[in-house]
């Protein structure tokens, strides 16, 4: 591509810094989605900035540029030209630039022959174009090109040649004289147009070079031809209007061109009358044209379940690429892919393999864990002769199916942390993601991320960003440079705010990620708990109002000195009784938590000394409830059993000395003040008794009628009373300590490791601040335990609830 030189001066600077950036000048042909992408990477470079010298990467009308993929590419090697434009000047090793490459306009702007440059002068700009072709490069390589680079398996065979359209197939260019010439003599002869010559025409027309596509199709002469090929659609060869749609590949025909919908009704009629490698060339060029055509493709797969046992290997990959592309999966078909998935795994090649996985994940398909595992072994065995872009490919499909391939994650960590710098952005979130989703934790593929991020976050979308963040937190992994990690995220988030507007869960999931590590940006927070945000999370397709409950329950907890928005009460109700009904349903009834409890019952002395229930609710996990005295007695609390709930419910209780006595000292007389009796010695009592700590010391001062305050029982006192309390400040005694106990199991740790996880690594640290004890029951050791005798369960369970070293941490 030719280049131009120029200069642009800025206000100075006492610290030296370098602007370098690429062209945002549409080229005819170019593309805007490159352009958004550039621009966004310069949001963040400060407007004052020292002189410095800026590449103009310009696309001139006679050049035509062959894409290589670059996005995952395990090797950076410098994109082919075409054949036809080979005896045009390039930007080569040496920063050469032929002035008669240019456009008139540029080519006039360069400096003459005679200028006299100085020395230093010329040191300067060559370093600065060192540096920019570098910049250009890794540009390149962010670059990931969603048409192109799914496709670079059909490289691999020749067979994919006639069921595939190849866009950059070297042909004999056709000048511009010689395309108008012909567009001429077709509108001259426009009533007696035979359909051979309509489509020779396309041919001819298709050979143009990439600048003039635009120009063509805004002709009234190329209008002309496609209405002369409208007209006479049914007359075509099923060979010559395939070549006519080909055309219109190369041509760049938007995807809504009247020609185009004439070609998708001709070709579902004609369907089965065409062979395979027919209909998926034809499917091919659809995807090509980025034009939906749900009819054709319903046909096609319909077609190729009669035909299933007849697929060739080359068919069968490019069929589920088009599933993938089409993001549909047929049910019927797909049932068959997995018998040709295991009968042509040891042909596949490992770009095949990526192609495949994509697919399946690109069209929700469900895989069996079997065959899931069979492919996972093919790829760990050659995972250094992948290329990164299929390698990612085969763990989005890992991650999708949940599958826990330990030798491909091992052998991840030793191929991928060296590929993460020439690795596109997109691809590293994968890797990530992918680490996170299956609880995978490797320090040395996180920290290789953590490293190249920051130089690369601009070229993050805010969907990047958001998985970083959540990567990060959910593994509970702060790497070393985590300072400059997390700013650089947090600021890309800042700059992709108006994103969030159409993606919230974006913007949920990033701070739900940094609220696991203790971070708050509170900005971003008082943006995403707003009314208007909320709203817009209502029409999401995610179930976002967990995320906002957990996002906002953190922030009251952790953020005292918080002044932004603030959900509204009613959510937090309704996410409250939805987080508990759920508990009762799939939580409460697990058998370890189950066995806990009726053990813990049984040895602390009832119901009322133990709670099986969720502190907090926005964490989605249960918690043990149990309360010690100073003294190591446990204190009776939970009250709000179901049938003594009801008879308490409507009571109203008399203020008498005696109660309040009771209420302020901890101690009670003679009777009961709810009119239940006490008794000479009952079962609960001889348990509790038996549920002594080592070295209680005197429980003279823990009477057996003891009447403690009951959580979430609120007693209908009359206001008289509750003035009286409260004016006499009284507080409840004995002092205690709240203990509460986890039962653990494996999701809640990271795989095949004790690391915690990020979310309840974040419920301990919110436990522990509303001064709990967290207590833990480990998967590892109580699991085994359900297994056996009572006896030793009590033993464990006294030896973890009694621990004299918790009795220093009353409160």
């Amino acid at each position: 591509m030719a280049t131009v030189l120029r200069c642009r001066r800025f206000p100075r600077l006492s610290r030296v810094s370098t602007l370098v950036t690429t062209a945002t000048r549409e080229a005819e042909g170019g593309s805007g989605k490159r352009k958004q992408q550039k621009e966004e990477s310069l949001e963040g470079v400060d407007a004052g900035a020292d002189p410095a010298a800026t590449i103009q990467l310009v696309n001139p009308l006679h050049y035509r540029v062959v894409y290589n993929p670059a996005a995952y590419a395990k090797s950076r090697a410098a994109s082919q030209q075409h054949p036809a434009s080979s005896s045009d000047q390039a930007l080569g090793d040496d920063f050469t630039t032929s002035s008669q490459a240019l456009p008139p306009p540029i080519r006039n702007a360069l400096p003459k022959a005679k200028a006299k440059v100085h020395p230093q002068q010329t040191v300067s700009a060559y370093f600065s174009v060192l540096q920019t072709k570098e910049e250009a490069e890794k540009e390149r390589q962010e670059m990931h090109d969603s048409k192109e680079d799914p496709r670079m398996f059909q490289k691999g065979r020749p067979e994919y040649r006639s069921i595939s359209c190849d866009r950059f197939e070297p042909v004999e260019p056709l000048s511009v004289e010689e395309g108008d010439s012909l567009l001429h003599r077709m509108a001259a002869h426009k009533g007696s147009l035979s359909p051979g010559a309509v489509a020779d025409s396309f041919r001819k027309l298709s050979r143009l070079l990439v600048g003039q596509h635009a120009a063509l199709v805004t002709k009234a002469q190329f209008d002309m031809l496609c209405g002369c090929a409208m007209e006479n659609i049914r007359s075509f060869s099923t060979s010559d209007l395939i070549d006519v749609l080909k055309a219109c590949v190369w041509l760049a025909v938007p995807a809504s061109h009247p020609l185009l919908n004439a070609c998708d009704s001709e070709f579902c009629r004609r369907v089965w009358d065409m062979d395979l490698d027919q209909l998926l060339l034809v499917a091919d060029c659809w995807r090509c044209l980025e034009r939906s055509v749900p009819s054709y493709l319903s046909i096609l797969f319909s077609y190729a379940n009669m035909h299933w046992k007849d697929l060739t290997l080359p068919q069968f990959v490019q069929l589920l690429y088009i599933i993938g592309e089409g993001r549909r999966s047929p049910v019927d078909l797909m049932q068959k892919v997995e018998s040709m998935i295991l009968k042509y795994l040891d042909s596949f090649t490992l770009e095949e393999v990526g192609a495949i996985c994509l697919g399946l994940f690109k069209s929700l398909s469900g895989i069996s864990d079997h065959v899931m595992r069979r492919i996972a072994d093919k790829v760990s065995l050659q995972m250094e002769d992948m290329s990164t872009y299929a390698l990612v490919n085969v763990l989005k499909l890992l991650r999708y199916t949940r599958i826990d391939h330990l030798p491909l994650l091992k052998e991840l960590g030793k191929v991928i942390p060296a590929r993460i710098p020439t690795t596109n952005i997109q691809g590293i979130m994968h890797i990530a993601l992918t680490c996170s989703s299956l609880h995978y934790f490797d320090e040395g593929i996180m920290a290789a991320v953590a490293t190249s991020l920051p130089s690369k976050v601009t070229y993050c979308r805010s969907k990047d960003a958001a998985k970083f963040l959540w990567s990060y937190g959910c593994l509970d992994y702060e790497p070393p440079n985590k300072e400059e990690f997390y700013s650089s995220l947090i600021e890309q988030m800042h700059r992709k705010l108006n994103e969030f507007r159409k993606f919230p869960e974006h913007l949920l999931t990033g701070l739900l990620g940094l609220a696991f590590v203790k971070r708050f940006p509170e900005e971003l927070i008082d943006y995403a708990l707003r009314d208007n945000f909320v709203e817009k999370t209502r029409g999401s397709k995610y179930e976002l109002q967990k995320d906002l409950f957990t996002l906002g329950k953190s922030v009251q907890i952790e953020c005292p000195s918080y002044q932004g928005s603030q959900l509204p009460p009613q959510l937090y109700q309704e996410m409250t009784e939805m987080a508990l009904n759920f508990a009762e349903q799939e939580i409460y009834v697990r058998p370890e938590i189950v066995e806990a409890t009726s053990l813990l019952e049984s040895m602390l002395g009832g119901f009322e000394y133990v709670k099986n229930h969720m502190i907090l609710p926005h964490t989605r996990s249960s918690d043990l409830e149990v309360r010690l005295a100073r003294d190591g007695h446990p204190i009776p609390f939970n009250l709000k059993d179901h049938v003594r709930g009801k008879t308490l419910k409507d009571i109203e209780i008399s203020l008498t000395d005696d109660l309040m006595t009771q209420l302020i000292e901890g101690r009670s007389h003679s009777q009961s003040p709810l009119g239940v009796g006490n008794k000479a010695s009952t079962p609960g009592q001889d348990r509790r008794e038996a549920a002594q700590p080592p070295c209680a010391g005197d429980h003279a001062s823990l009477s057996r009628g003891a009447l403690t305050t009951p959580t979430g029982l609120e007693l209908e006192l009359k206001s008289g009373p509750k003035a009286a309390l409260s004016s006499l400040g009284w507080k409840q005694q004995p002092r205690e300590v709240k203990l509460a106990i986890q039962v653990s199991n494996r999701n809640h740790y990271c795989y095949c490791s004790k690391r915690l996880l990020g979310l309840h690594r974040l419920k301990r640290r919110q436990l522990q601040q509303l001064g709990y004890v967290v207590v833990e029951l480990p998967f590892w050791e109580w699991f085994p335990l359900l297994k056996r005798t009572r006896l030793e369960k009590l033993s464990y369970l006294h030896y973890k609830v009694f621990d004299p070293a918790l009795l220093s941490k009353a409160v």
